[in-house]
């Protein structure tokens, strides 16, 4: 069996196998993964099969391609239960059990964390659980007001210490889905196990 996407958008779900060497997604109808929104390019994205594995690039796209909720910056070799955000739509890949998932691919080793204060351990904590807890393939970083809430703090305490967040993890975008970007950085870094540790 070949390794395949769940392709989930507008509340309906496809399954689109990954066959050949190469699946362009984008908007045009001549694609393999076809996303039917103004937020996507025409062309893009691109997933290549290499003798590794499955490998996906963004290809300039207007609004970009995220990972496990971390943008698309370089070509990203893809492993069992990815989750890729395309504009509205999700894919999901999936690699059949008893295939490889490509975990011989050697990676860059992540960077250490940042310093924080414990106030700033309690911040990324909560960010993070709905990422570490599960239950949905695409898991959503809570609202500020439910920080503030399950912290004990105004939202504009939470606000203050995730501007100094952004700051020490290297987040300098404006973009709505920083909180998204910054729980994916921390799971990434290991923060969130270290947090663990220490309490």
């Amino acid at each position: 069996m070949h390794s395949y996407f769940e392709l989930h958008h507008d509340e309906n779900a496809a399954i689109v196998p990954a066959v050949g060497d190469l699946l362009t997604i984008g908007r045009a109808p001549e694609n393999e993964l076809r996303v039917d929104s103004r937020e996507v390019s025409r062309l893009h994205a691109v997933v290549e099969r290499y003798p590794a594995g499955w490998c996906i690039r963004d290809l300039g796209s207007t609004n970009g391609t995220e990972v496990n909720g971390m943008p698309l910056r370089q070509a990203r070799v893809l492993r069992d239960g990815d989750r890729i955000t395309v504009g509205p739509a999700r894919l999901v890949f999936r690699v059949p059990a008893g295939q490889s998932s490509t975990q011989t691919v050697p990676t860059a080793p992540a960077l250490a964390p940042p310093e924080l204060t414990r106030r700033e351990h309690d911040v990324i904590e909560a960010l993070c659980r709905p990422f570490v807890v599960g239950g949905t393939p695409f898991p959503q970083a809570p609202p500020l007001r439910a920080l503030a809430t399950e912290l004990g703090l105004s939202e504009s305490a939470v606000k203050k210490h995730l501007a100094h967040l952004y700051d020490k993890f290297g987040l300098r975008t404006r973009e709505q889905r920083r909180r998204a970007w910054l729980a994916g950085e921390a799971l990434r870094r290991g923060v969130v196990a270290a947090v663990e540790s220490s309490s």
